[in-house]
């Protein structure tokens, strides 16, 4: 004996449909926003608190292990 669902399933197609209906992008130029934001990383110096910490972690650990 099988059970049926008492809600209709829909189908692989109707899913792709729906998927396709609802997405929106708002700027597709991907490679633009990594170097933008990449840019700005440089810009607000966080590079050079990034090479700072790791300098500092390498130097620390050197130290702490003797």
């Amino acid at each position: 004996m099988t059970a049926k669902s008492p809600l209709p399933l829909p189908s692989v197609a109707s899913e792709q449909i729906v998927i396709a209906q609802t997405g929106y992008v708002e700027d597709p130029d991907i490679l633009g926003q990594i170097r933008d934001g990449f840019q700005n990383f440089v810009d607000s110096g966080q590079m050079w608190a990034l090479i700072l910490g790791f300098v500092l972690g390498y130097w620390f650990s050197g130290i702490r292990r003797g």
